[in-house]
């Protein structure tokens, strides 16, 4: 049976709300989804929960311990869910299983869970217990959630993120090759979090010769590291690199074969990762894929022109993030991106622009490419 607009305005009231609950794992949940849950009913909160980090309870199972909190039970309730309730035994029981036994009458979901161990499962599971469900609820916004979960579910790749800096000229470094800072305090700590809400930083050669990045949240407070993605095909890196002093996980991905520099480098901290080539570089469209096998939803890049213009001209960057300072360097300074293969306006990659902001004496601008 169809729902009236007047139902549907409610299930997206209350759905709004699960949104909002999910986004307090924005940093915590990798691997897993963001997911949050509202239990309702008469048009009243009666529980909320959100999944906050991966082999703890999932936001039904929190929203329900929170109805027992308050000293309610909820038979006949309704929960909104912004994702699929899972089916199947992971590191926790089956969220059917619990919504089933807590006696909810009806569950409104927000998207379907792209999990092939779930999609549709779950929404099958619930029918098959009496319990009316209703999808599609603000999907767009519940997809939202999860671009990078939903993408290696769906591709077996992460979401790639590339962040550029550039002046208002478009310029990233100076002739000289000078970089630091184009940018200010403030557009530098939200790169920060970018950081803190990805799965890897990925770096090319040419970026850790130059700058010796860290590529790790240096935020007040507790943060989550994520794992430091090195291309450098013929193991250019050294061992006294920064970054493989750090805690953490770092991988460099090569297609060279020198034993002794593996074993250096292994000694120092890193995980080598073999990998082939395609034409002039390393076969990135292997490396994106080696990422997902390890659970990274969501790559940040922070590379200079070569190896951010070899991921667009290969069709592999899902987001751009580009912070404009105010300021000019001129035509001899450095490009934001080599792409050599556009030699006339109609060779052009469109993007759509997503929002335009202020961040501190900057601004940021988020696109993502036109989809073909």
């Amino acid at each position: 049976m169809s729902e009236s607009p007047v139902r549907r305005a409610v299930h997206a009231y209350f759905m709004q709300r699960a949104i909002e609950l999910a986004g307090n794992g924005w940093y915590t949940t990798r691997p897993n989804p963001r997911v949050g849950c509202v239990l309702v009913r008469d048009e009243t909160v009666i529980g909320e929960g959100w999944h906050e980090k991966a082999g703890e309870d999932h936001a039904e199972k929190a929203a329900l311990a929170d109805v027992d909190r308050r000293g309610g039970n909820a038979r006949g309730a309704t929960a909104y869910v912004t994702l699929e309730p899972c089916s199947h035994t992971g590191r926790t029981a089956p969220c059917v299983d619990a919504l089933i036994q807590a006696g909810v009458a009806r569950v409104v979901i927000g998207a379907r869970d792209p999990n092939p161990l779930v999609d549709g499962r779950g929404i099958a599971r619930l029918e098959e217990a009496g319990i009316d469900v209703v999808t599609d609820v603000v999907a767009d916004r519940c997809e939202a959630l999860n671009n990078g979960f939903n993408q290696r579910m769906r591709q077996q790749r992460p979401w790639v993120r590339v962040k550029l800096a550039m002046t208002l000229d478009g310029r990233t470094a100076a002739p000289d090759g000078s970089s630091q800072w184009i940018t200010g305090e403030g557009a530098r700590n939200d790169v920060h979090r970018l950081r803190a809400e990805s799965g890897a930083v990925m770096v090319g050669r040419g970026t850790l010769l130059s700058d010796d990045p860290s590529l790790n949240v240096r935020l007040p407070g507790e943060w989550p590291q994520p794992l430091r993605a090195v291309l450098d095909s013929q193991l250019e890196i050294t061992p006294q690199a920064r970054l493989l002093a750090l805690p953490g996980e770092t991988l460099i991905y090569t297609a060279s074969g020198d034993k002794a520099r593996i074993a250096q480098l292994e000694q120092a901290g890193a995980q080598v990762v073999p990998i082939g080539v395609n034409g002039a570089g390393l076969d990135l469209s292997a490396v994106l894929a080696d990422l997902a096998a390890r659970e990274i939803n969501d790559v940040l890049v922070e590379a200079g022109a070569t190896l951010a213009g070899a991921l667009a001209s290969a069709g592999l960057v899902d987001e751009y993030v580009v912070y404009i300072a105010p300021k000019l360097l001129g035509d001899r300074g450095r490009g934001l991106l080599q792409l050599p293969h556009i030699q006339n306006i109609a060779d052009a990659k469109a993007l759509v622009i997503d929002s335009i902001e202020p961040c501190g004496q900057d601004w940021r601008i988020t696109a993502r490419p036109v989809a073909n």
